[in-house]
């Protein structure tokens, strides 16, 4: 009896998060990126002023909760991100900071 409802609750936590993965693979995503603004590491949220992603939203600062808390051993105020976003979700996926030569060079190909 106990192995059944075992094997129950394993199938249906596997069937919960296929059902999840296949909602969030269903989304359309979105290239986040802007400048970090503040670090809450206990409510694990960025404040990120960000830039306008086209289809999703304009440009705004705002706090965002991030997906991998891994993320807060690296970023700092003033870092530029990248994150994948999904339509509809407002958490930032596959966080990366930007390394500065890079940002730099954006901007630079941005203002021409």
């Amino acid at each position: 009896m106990k192995q059944s409802r075992r094997l129950f609750a394993v199938s249906a936590t596997l069937v919960l998060l296929t059902a999840i993965c296949l909602g969030q693979a269903q989304k359309k995503t979105y290239t986040f990126k802007g400048k970090v603004e503040g670090v809450n590491q206990k409510a694990k949220t960025l404040t990120v002023n960000g830039e306008e992603v086209a289809g999703w939203m304009g440009a705004m600062t705002m706090d965002y909760q991030v997906e991998d808390p891994a993320i807060f051993k690296t970023v700092k105020v003033g870092d530029q991100i990248s994150s994948t976003v999904y339509e509809g979700d407002y958490v930032l996926h596959k966080v990366q900071v930007v390394p500065k030569g890079a940002a730099d060079k954006n901007d630079k190909k941005s203002k021409k």
